[in-house]
């Protein structure tokens, strides 16, 4: 995400937290009754929420997903969605219950392997015990059936995610917590999954997600259908569905860094589909053209390109205030697609999609590493020297407002320091190391933890590991220091 595009939404402490008094005492509640289930039960519930530095509550403890399949019908006249999620997962204990997140949508049924299960609500918690207990590293499958009108989560600052109405349709995105309004889940980025999205509306309209596009097929009424399958992991916060009146348009993208796709795995090719709401379609399809070629060019200094699809998505203003990175596919405001934030979004797709952050802590390694790819597109491409943006950016009094591994409160993830002073390190560590150690820093790194979750220490210690060399003075200053360096 952009963080020049994010001006109307830096405050995000609220999103995930709800309830909290409410869900503690369900859970011991419903944990006494799991006890004494017939059967025997002797497991525990798993824990409602992660205990994020910024978001405790966000996410589910005692199992991990491995699969999302989310078949949802939208009505844009009444804004009701309905959704049957089906998510497969591993217990990492013996689970007497366990918890999903969702907000504010009604819950009809849920079953676990079949058997219906047990629901209580508190909050943004959605507690599942299951008829028998589910036994340490067994897979089970839970699928919860549910209906409503989606309401987004609207930040300390106004701005708002989740489900964001349109006139003739919707728009969802989720950073950090919006997923939650229109999905059942484990709701954290350290919880990756695979996903397949089976999305029906109304006649004339498009329904657009993320991954390649498997199906569309037209019913007798007009209602449009269409099937999606995002087969890489994915973190719930890059989930995204388009729905409304939209032009499709698609290319091919050079997708190995090495050029022939056989030992690295990546493939040779990544189909790419850009859509664009009517209005917008004619005037943003030049700039929608010119993504196959940035990909390629990405390609060449990040590495093969970590996904089996590529593209983007561009609204009409009015309804999302800022860029996107949702995997394979950004989602872009008009006002907001521009190269810059366009090379900003696609660098994302190596740095935060592919390899995201272990904690919401962890963010300026997304955000760093992309402003960074702004720079060194400007350098090799505009002839604008990364020193350059790195003696803007350190003049500028907001970007010293925190260390930027260190925020202060979640309502700071999104500020300069996360992307300006996290970029600043990334140069800082190019003219500590050398250009050909950065260089192989800048590849390996999205190559060492392809499709996982790294954190801050994760970062440092690969990079001395390549550089040879301790720096902890560089990381002292730049990722860690409080106050200005003098420079001079």
């Amino acid at each position: 995400m952009t963080q020049r595009n994010r001006t109307d939404r830096r405050h995000r402490a609220g999103a995930a937290a709800g309830g909290l008094a409410a869900a503690l005492t369900a859970l011991a509640l419903l944990a006494g009754g799991c006890t004494e289930a017939t059967g025997g039960v002797r497991g525990t519930p798993g824990a409602a929420g992660l205990r994020d530095p910024y978001f405790p509550r966000l996410g589910n403890g005692g199992y991990d997903v491995s699969h999302y399949a989310l078949t949802l019908a939208y009505e844009p006249r009444t804004g009701r969605l309905d959704g049957t999620a089906e998510i497969t997962a591993r217990a990492t204990q013996d689970l007497s219950a366990f918890n999903l997140d969702l907000a504010g949508l009604t819950v009809d049924r849920a079953s676990v392997d079949d058997a219906p299960a047990a629901v209580n609500r508190a909050g943004n918690e959605l507690t599942l015990r299951p008829r028998e207990e589910i036994r340490e590293g067994a897979e089970f499958r839970t699928t919860v059936t549910y209906r409503g009108v989606p309401e987004p989560i609207t930040d300390a600052d106004g701005s708002e995610e989740g489900w964001l109405r349109t006139d003739d349709g919707a728009v969802a995105v989720g950073e950090p917590a919006g997923s939650m309004t229109w999905f059942p889940g484990n709701h954290h980025p350290s919880d990756k999954a695979a996903y397949e999205l089976t999305l029906t509306v109304p006649a004339g309209l498009e329904g657009l997600s993320n991954g390649v596009r498997t199906a569309r097929r037209t019913a007798a009424d007009g209602r449009v259908t269409t099937e999606w399958h995002m087969a890489e992991p994915m973190a719930s916060y890059l989930a995204t569905v388009a729905i409304g009146r939209y032009e499709t348009a698609t290319g091919v993208a050079k997708g190995d860094g090495d050029g022939d796709g056989v030992a690295t795995g990546a493939p040779d090719s990544v189909p790419v589909l850009t859509a664009a709401e009517r209005p917008i379609a004619d005037a943003t399809a030049p700039l929608r053209g010119e993504i196959p070629e940035i990909i390629a060019r990405q390609t060449r200094r990040f590495g093969p390109y970590p996904f089996s699809s590529a593209g983007a998505i561009v609204t009409e203003d009015g309804t999302l205030g800022y860029a996107l990175e949702t995997q394979t596919r950004p989602v872009f405001p008009a006002a907001a697609f521009d190269r810059t934030t366009l090379v900003h979004e696609l660098a994302h797709q190596w740095f935060g999609n592919s390899v995201s952050p272990a904690s919401w802590r962890d963010l300026w390694l997304n955000e760093g590493f992309a402003t960074y790819a702004e720079w060194l597109y400007t350098e090799e491409y505009e002839h604008v020297p990364a020193r350059t943006h790195f003696e803007r950016a350190l003049a500028q009094e907001a970007n010293w407002a925190f260390p930027p591994a260190s925020p202060p409160t979640a309502e700071n993830l999104f500020d300069p320091p996360v992307y300006q002073r996290g970029a600043m390190v990334l140069h800082m560590l190019r003219e500590t190391v050398g250009e050909k150690t950065f260089d192989e820093i800048l590849r390996g790194w999205p190559a060492k933890y392809r499709h996982a979750n790294a954190s801050t220490d994760d970062f440092t210690a690969y990079a001395e590991s390549v550089a040879g060399r301790d720096l902890d003075e560089l990381w002292d200053i730049w990722l860690y220091g409080e106050e200005k360096p003098d420079t001079r």
